[in-house]
């Protein structure tokens, strides 16, 4: 018999976290949905594009639609620097142009077998 967590799906997602967007910011999911077994580490990725010179790059996971959207991460990028990780489980990477979350080692704890986890990046700057 396999783990409570043989397989779970990871979806991402996009979110603008303030009103002020353009049609020209945009942020978006490289992949629509990640697999990953009990032990893995997954990584996950959104690309975005704007005219700000600055940005600052948050991550939430969204267990069910029962819960709020959980806060993983913040990550400066272009000219903002800068880091809030909590959670040393998780570490994220970014570029002008893209974001990458990576959890370390999913864990029969976060999720029951099947269930789906969304994941949020979204797009924060300097109006």
């Amino acid at each position: 018999m396999g783990s409570l967590m043989d397989n779970v799906h990871l979806m991402a997602s996009f979110s603008p976290l303030f009103p002020g967007l353009t049609a020209a910011d945009t942020i978006s999911p490289d992949r629509q949905e990640v697999s990953g077994r009990e032990g893995q580490s997954v990584t996950l990725s959104c690309s975005y594009q704007t005219g700000s010179s600055g940005v600052y790059l948050f991550w939430y996971r969204h267990h069910s639609d029962l819960q709020a959207p959980q806060f993983i991460l913040w990550k400066g990028a272009k000219s903002w620097s800068g880091e809030h990780i909590p959670d040393g489980r998780y570490g994220s990477q970014t570029t002008a142009s893209s974001t990458t979350l990576k959890e370390a080692q999913l864990n029969s704890t976060d999720q029951l077998k099947g269930t789906l986890i969304g994941w949020f990046c979204s797009l924060v700057f300097n109006f």
